[in-house]
């Protein structure tokens, strides 16, 4: 048995798949295949293979060292490898072995900036062909078969806020180039327009040239792409994008966010989704999680009512996500910079409140009664986040909603003012919460979550308050 049969992959849908992938390999002047897996912090990772390799890779998988999976987002691996057991008392973390990228055919794509390139995600695998249990792909794939279960599945869309500036100097000296534990120096920048004139076109025109080429890239990879914005701040931008179901926005999320940052490099630009940069007069940015249930049975959206703004099922599942909202945190949340954008009065939320078009809230909900399009706007996440992560979180806190048939409580029409549990004012905080949480560790597993907390913890344990130099080389280049 090949590595895709022990992993019980090998279905007649893969290999169709497969079989498309080699016949656009064989057709197309590609040279080179990248084969990517998102990490813990939702980067993508991964090896290049010359085209001729990649056929036995779909199979086979690649290999590539454990550490990955045990790095912060400064490089630093964060738990032991070299002692028996490595770093969770089992062989396959000893010595840092390998553990196995595994193709998902249906993901391959030709990047659009890169034309002799194509692009496949993978899962992680142990040799073996067991999942890797720090596979954020796969602890999201768990929680979308738990809502199959119950008889849902996940619709959601993306409204994503980011930066982007012109590159001025790239710190590329000798002694700038940085060391796990410490990165680098972020590189200079300046704006591309001046702030605060929100969706007014002469601030779009003077962004227009990077951002037609952006959308010209996006686009050619498929990806369901809606609007670009001008934003509030300076050189600040929107994307929004159609919703999905299940794997599909996330899977665009981690390579909308590598596309944005590759083309824009190409081209002379620096695009960040640091939420907030240590720069002068910057907004903070947000990541606006859009979502629905679908019901399996009738294909219905089950957030819909007839009579009422939301139905019985949509008001129980946003209990769930307002009642675990500081847990939670610690995936749609998971830089110690993000916490910086919780402020009152600042169009991002500050507690864990939910009301209709109201963008003061955390959860927005839009609709009305009998619309097909109903569905939930979670205002909490920063666009940083590990997609896989913050999409299973609201998986997990909504079906205990449900479970319980919750109640949300009223809706809040002065959300600053509200008497409601405040969100963490810092990762720390989030991470206390999480470790204490029994609905995210029953849903995610304590293995996970005890590992994240550690993972996360190692940051903080580095940091210096304040947006701090500390911040602006640790989140500012990477996302």
């Amino acid at each position: 048995m090949h590595l895709a049969e022990k992993a019980g992959l090998w279905t007649d849908e893969r290999k169709t798949a497969v079989r498309e992938v080699e016949r656009r390999i064989q057709a197309g002047e590609l040279t080179v295949v990248r084969l990517s897996f998102a990490d813990q912090h939702g980067i993508l990772r991964g090896k290049t293979l010359v085209a001729g390799e990649v056929a036995s890779a779909m199979t086979a998988g690649v290999g590539f060292s454990a550490t990955m999976l045990l790095k912060d987002t400064a490089h630093r691996t964060v738990f032991p490898v070299w002692g028996l057991g490595g770093a969770f008392g089992a062989k396959e973390w000893e010595g840092a072995a390998d553990v196995m990228m595994l193709t998902d055919p249906a993901t391959f794509r030709v990047l659009p900036w890169a034309p002799h390139t194509g692009w496949m995600l993978c899962d992680i695998v142990f040799s073996d062909g067991r999942p890797v249990p720090l596979s954020t792909r796969y602890v999201y794939r768990q929680a979308l078969s738990s809502l199959a279960e119950a008889g849902y599945d996940f619709i959601a869309g993306l409204e994503v806020e980011c930066h982007l500036f012109r590159l001025e100097k790239a710190k590329l000296d000798l002694d700038d180039a940085g060391q796990p534990g410490q990165p680098g120096e972020p590189p200079d920048v300046s704006l591309l327009n001046q702030g605060y004139q929100y969706l007014t076109e002469q601030r779009y025109d003077e962004m227009d040239p990077i951002l037609e080429i952006l959308r010209t890239n996006i686009a050619g990879l498929g990806l369901p792409l809606r609007s670009l914005e001008v934003e509030f701040g300076p050189s600040q931008i929107e994307f929004t994008f159609r919703a999905g179901t299940g794997m599909e926005p996330a899977d665009a999320m981690v390579l909308f966010r590598s596309a944005t940052k590759q083309v824009a490099q190409r081209n002379g630009y620096h695009a960040t989704f640091m939420c907030r940069p240590r720069l002068p007069n910057i907004m903070s940015s947000g990541w606006h999680l859009h979502q629905s249930l679908k019901d399996r049975k009738t294909g219905a959206n089950a957030f819909v009512d007839a009579r009422e703004l939301l139905s019985p099922v949509g008001m129980q599942y946003m209990a769930g996500l307002l009642a675990h909202a500081r847990a939670a945190a610690a995936f749609s949340t998971p830089t110690l910079n993000g916490y910086k954008r919780y402020r009152p009065f600042s169009l991002a939320p500050d507690r864990a409140t939910w009301a209709r078009d109201n963008r003061g809230v955390m959860v927005r909900v839009l609709g009305s009664p009998g619309d097909p399009t109903t569905h939930l706007e979670n205002r909490v996440g920063e666009p940083a986040a590990n997609p896989y992560l913050y999409m299973a979180s609201q998986i997990v806190c909504g079906l205990d909603g449900m479970k319980r048939q919750a109640d949300p409580g009223p809706s809040a029409d002065t959300p600053y003012e509200a008497k409601a549990p405040l969100l963490p004012r810092s990762l720390d905080e989030a991470l206390v919460a999480l470790g204490k949480n029994k609905v995210l560790r029953a849903g995610l597993g304590d293995f996970f979550v005890d590992y994240f907390v550690k993972l996360k913890q190692a940051e903080i344990d580095r940091f210096a308050s304040e947006v701090s130099d500390w911040e602006q080389r640790e989140y500012f280049s990477i996302f």
